[in-house]
């Protein structure tokens, strides 16, 4: 089988973590977010992974050569030299994705997180005599979304409602999708989307179905939903494998700390952090809600919460990091320096405190 990933563009949401890398590339819970995709793929039998991509294609494919051979799959780059939307990528990468063999392929949008339920996606899809069949999952206010009108007993689905006024459904489109081959000669090599335009089509014709989503789901694109999809992933961790998260009487709730991480005395972590590799957390630090990506070192009596801390940046003695503050790439906090909501460059030494929600640039 094969499986496409819509890796899209700048990542804008993310910066000024994608100032240093593709969003893709940006860590979730200490691995890229596009490896949770494609370690999945590859438990299902997927053998070729096609990145839709029209931003920095060598930087993906240079950082994913080692893991084609660590996971046995070959990853390819189909570039647009123009924004194709979420179809037109479909469309481009037509000959990689239609091999003959009429096996169905799955589409997926690079920055959803959940637990992959692909084994029992395929299973479904097989059941069904339609050409496509789409995740939805249940949200709490479906008026912010375009929502999936589906029969309940069999899937299909009848129409889409942009952001209904008055309640016709709580099921969205969580991303992730199968196709058969078909669905490709339904579009044109052009933007489109495949929301609005391909599968209202497929529809029409009674061809499309939806299968509900067990578990958790979060776009990550934006800096609160991937704290968020971190809670979510850690909660689900602690289910499935709760052996991988940290333990002892300096973590409080689910925490993921990386096997090289340094961790020192008096510490509280947790709940809901990651600790990415090579980082030092020194005496006496204070932890909740924030992913500390690789290479960060943490100085004494630091206290970090709701917030994402850049590779390798610092964060100085007594320092208070809050609200939804962004620290990009080599970014050095002083000591007793507070930043409510700041959101810093890569490469910056931030020496005074950041007393309101701004970008530093």
């Amino acid at each position: 089988m094969k499986a496409l990933i819509l890796v899209g563009g700048f990542g804008t949401r993310l910066r000024p973590l994608t100032l240093s890398f593709p969003k893709p590339l940006v860590d979730f819970a200490n691995k890229p977010m596009i490896l949770h995709q494609i370690e999945a793929l590859k438990e299902v039998g997927v053998t070729e992974v096609v990145l839709a991509i029209n931003y920095r294609p060598e930087v993906m494919i240079n950082f994913l050569k080692d893991f084609e051979d660590k996971l046995g799959i070959t990853i390819t780059c189909s570039q647009e030299t123009e924004p194709l939307g979420t179809a037109g990528p479909l469309a481009l990468a037509r000959d990689k994705l239609a091999d003959g063999s009429g096996e169905p392929f799955f589409v997926l949008n690079s920055d959803v997180i959940s637990e992959y339920p692909f084994a029992e996606l395929i299973k479904f899809h097989k059941g069904h005599d339609g050409e496509a069949t789409i995740m939805v999952t249940k949200v709490d206010e479906p008026s912010k979304y375009g929502v999936v009108v589906m029969e309940e007993a069999t899937g299909r689905v009848e129409r889409f409602v942009e952001k209904p006024k008055i309640f016709v459904g709580n099921k969205i489109n969580a991303g992730i999708y199968l196709l058969n081959p078909s669905v490709l000669d339904r579009i044109e090599l052009r933007p489109t989307s495949i929301e609005k335009e391909v599968f209202p089509q497929i529809a029409a014709d009674q061809k499309l179905y939806a299968m509900v989503l067990p578990g958790f789901w979060m776009d990550v694109g934006q800096p609160r939903d991937y704290i968020t999809g971190l809670r979510l992933y850690l909660d689900s961790l602690r289910k499935k494998s709760a052996g991988r998260l940290a333990t002892g009487a300096h973590v409080v709730g689910n925490v993921l700390v990386h096997e090289s991480a340094k961790i020192g005395e008096g510490c509280l972590i947790g709940p809901d952090v990651a600790i990415g590799p090579g980082c030092v957390v020194e005496d006496g630090v204070r932890l909740s809600r924030c992913t500390v990506m690789r290479g960060v070192r943490i100085k004494k009596h630091a206290c970090i919460s709701n917030s994402i801390i850049g590779w390798h940046s610092t964060v100085g003695q007594w320092a208070r990091i809050e609200n939804m503050t962004i620290l990009g790439e080599d970014v050095h906090v002083c000591d007793e320096v507070y930043s409510n909501g700041g959101v810093v460059l890569p490469h910056k030494e931030i020496k005074s405190s950041i007393l309101k929600p701004e970008i530093v640039m």
